[in-house]
C-alpha cells in the first residue's frame, strides 16, 4: 500500500512516532493518526518484530536507524524531524509521540488552537494515562507518575507538540542523553523566551507493560542515570534541574546505607535508629498522599525502595564521567 496523499492544506503540521519493537501498541499508535490529513513519519530504533513494513503498509515515512550509531530517543525524534521537514518544509508544528501511546481523538487540533492562540507558547502537552493500570503496581505507578497540575510548566515528556521554529532555532534534542531528553531541551526552550503549557485534556494513552520488578528496577536505574547527568548539565542556580532528585536518590540510596553499614561497629540502638528512617519516611509519604490508603502504602513503598535503583543509576554515571565513557541505553523493555 502506498503513502496516501496529503495536500498543502493540511501541512500545518506533521507527526513523529518513535519505536522499537513495539508490535500491535505501534499499530495502534499509527491507527490514531492520519497520515491522509498530515505527514507522519515512523522512527525505527533497530525492531526484529516486522514494525517499519508495518508502518509502511499503514501510509508512514518511514525512517530506518543507522545500526552503527548508538540508539537514543533524542538522536531517534532529530532524525525524524528532519524527514519530516524534508518531507513537509512548510510545517509549523510537530507532533512527537511514542510508539506505545494512542493519540486521543481531539487532541491535535486542541494543541494547535493553543498554539495558535498563545504565540509565545512553544510546547504544549496534555494528559498522558496508562492503558492497562490494573495490569499490575508497576502500571499503576506509572500512570501515577503522569499526573501533573495543568497550567504554565517547566518541562514535557516524550509526547509533546512543539512549534517546528523552536525546535530548529535551539537545535532539537541532545542526541547523547540516553534519558531525560526532554526536560534538558525545555531548559534551552525556556532560555529562549518560550513557554511550555499543560493542557487539561486527555492527549495519549500509554501502554508501558512493565509486569516485573526488574523491569521497573531498570527504569529507576535509568531514572538516576538521568537525574544524575541533567544536574552536572543544568544544576546550576537559578536552573537547579534535578539537584533534590539526585541529592535524595544519594542520601536514601547510597549515603544512609553506608551509615547502616558502618553503624554494626557501633552499638546496637544506632544500627536500630538509622534503620526507623525508613519505615518512618514511609509512613510520612503514604500519609501526605491524598490517594486510596492501598495505592498511597504502595506508592510510597516504590518511592523508597525506587531510591536505591536511582542511586546505582548515579553512580553508573559518575564512573561513567570518571573513566570517559559516553552513555549506554538502559532499557527496561
Amino acid at each position: 500500500m502506498g503513502r496516501p496523499a496529503v495536500t498543502a492544506s493540511h501541512h500545518r503540521y506533521g507527526v513523529v512516532a518513535i519505536g522499537r519493537n513495539e508490535g500491535e501498541r505501534l499499530c495502534t499508535c499509527l491507527k490514531s493518526l492520519d497520515p491522509a490529513r498530515a505527514p507522519l513519519v515512523y522512527v525505527d530504533s533497530g525492531s526484529s518484530d516486522g514494525s517499519v513494513a508495518m508502518a509502511k503498509a499503514m501510509g508512514a515515512e518511514v525512517v530506518d536507524l543507522d545500526l552503527s550509531i548508538p540508539f537514543t530517543a533524542a538522536r531517534a525524534r532529530n532524525e525524524g524531524f528532519d524527514r519530516l521537514l524534508r518531507v513537509a518544509p512548510e510545517v509549523e508544528f510537530v507532533q512527537f509521540v511514542d510508539g506505545d501511546c494512542e493519540v486521543m481523538a481531539g487532541w491535535l487540533d486542541a494543541a494547535i488552537a493553543h498554539l495558535d492562540a498563545h504565540p509565545d507558547v512553544v510546547a504544549v502537552f496534555g494528559r498522558r494515562s496508562e492503558r492497562f493500570p490494573q495490569r499490575s503496581i508497576y502500571n499503576r505507578l506509572c500512570d501515577l507518575d503522569w499526573r501533573s497540575t495543568p497550567g504554565e510548566v517547566r518541562s514535557f515528556g516524550g509526547d509533546v507538540m512543539l512549534r517546528a521554529a523552536a525546535l530548529r532555532h535551539v537545535g532539537g534534542y541532545n542526541p547523547a542523553l540516553i534519558a531525560g531528553e526532554e526536560p534538558e531541551l525545555s531548559i534551552r526552550m525556556r532560555r529562549a523566551g518560550g513557554r511550555i503549557w499543560h493542557l487539561d485534556r486527555p492527549m495519549t494513552l500509554h501502554d508501558a507493560n512493565l509486569l516485573r520488578f526488574a523491569q521497573w528496577w531498570k527504569r529507576g536505574v535509568r531514572t538516576g542515570y538521568a537525574y544524575a547527568e541533567g544536574a552536572a548539565m543544568n544544576g546550576a542556580p537559578p536552573e537547579r534541574h534535578w539537584v533534590r532528585e539526585t541529592q535524595r536518590a544519594c542520601v536514601w540510596g547510597l549515603v544512609l546505607p553506608a551509615l547502616l553499614l558502618a553503624s554494626l561497629m557501633a552499638p546496637a540502638w544506632i544500627t536500630l535508629a538509622l534503620l526507623l528512617l525508613y519505615p518512618l519516611q514511609w509512613w510520612r509519604l503514604r500519609q501526605r498522599s491524598k490517594l486510596e490508603p492501598a495505592v498511597a502504602s504502595a506508592q510510597a513503598a516504590s518511592q523508597i525502595v525506587g531510591k536505591f535503583a536511582e542511586a546505582i543509576g548515579v553512580l553508573k554515571y559518575v564512573f561513567a564521567r570518571l573513566r570517559g565513557q559516553g552513555a549506554r541505553l538502559i532499557e527496561y523493555k
